[in-house]
């Protein structure tokens, strides 16, 4: 089998497995939509990762001693259609890494992250991957089973919430901004002041 270390020894028109991706040893950030090879936004910008490291903070200081556990990016994430049970390797063709997820099910994770859907994914939103986290990843995330999915506007100082309804939908159920406290549907009596998360940049 040929050694992959570069992006270009693979053929973007091509449908790859997770069984390939784990295979490759290229710098290249990418994520496997639907067994196709997505390029990921250059380096994300000192905004985007400021309030990373906020909402890392917080959520870790939350989760510290609960059975659900906190994971931020670079952390693969496998998914599939949530009527389908465990797949191996071979069988998965969507690999992505949320800026940050929390997984309640031990069961779902292994030594190379998580194989399913985790519970809450907070994606935020930087220039070049937005029509990726609001359209693309949205759809992922409702056809997997992500119970809740976060996305988070850096230049509004806002997070918009969705829930992911019985009808296998996901709602808006709450548009949060500026000096609000956010509260995942999931952990109620978790609350996040987005004072905290974007107070740094408030005078941009």
């Amino acid at each position: 089998m040929v050694k992959i270390t570069q992006l270009s020894q693979l053929d973007l028109a091509q449908t790859y497995s997770y069984a390939d991706y784990i295979q490759w040893q290229i710098n290249e950030a990418i994520e496997l939509i639907k067994g196709k090879i997505t390029l990921m936004s250059p380096g994300p910008n000192v905004k985007h990762q400021r309030i990373s490291a906020d909402l890392c903070g917080m959520l870790y200081n939350y989760f510290k001693h609960k059975q659900c556990q906190f994971y931020a990016a670079p952390f693969d994430v496998r998914l599939y259609d949530r009527k389908k049970s465990v797949l191996n390797s071979s069988e998965i063709y969507t690999v992505v890494q949320p800026d940050l997820c929390v997984i309640c099910n031990p069961e779902i994770l292994d030594a190379q992250g998580c194989n399913g859907a985790p519970d809450w994914i907070i994606e935020i939103l930087s220039q070049g991957n937005s029509k990726r986290d609001m359209q693309i990843k949205f759809q992922l995330y409702q056809e997997s089973g992500v119970h809740e999915y976060w996305l988070v506007y850096p230049e509004h100082h806002a997070i918009h919430q969705f829930v992911l309804q019985e009808n296998k939908q996901y709602q808006l159920t709450q548009m949060y901004a500026e000096d609000d406290v956010a509260t995942p549907h999931l952990f109620p009596d978790c609350a996040i002041e987005l004072t905290e998360v974007f107070g740094t940049w408030a005078a941009e």
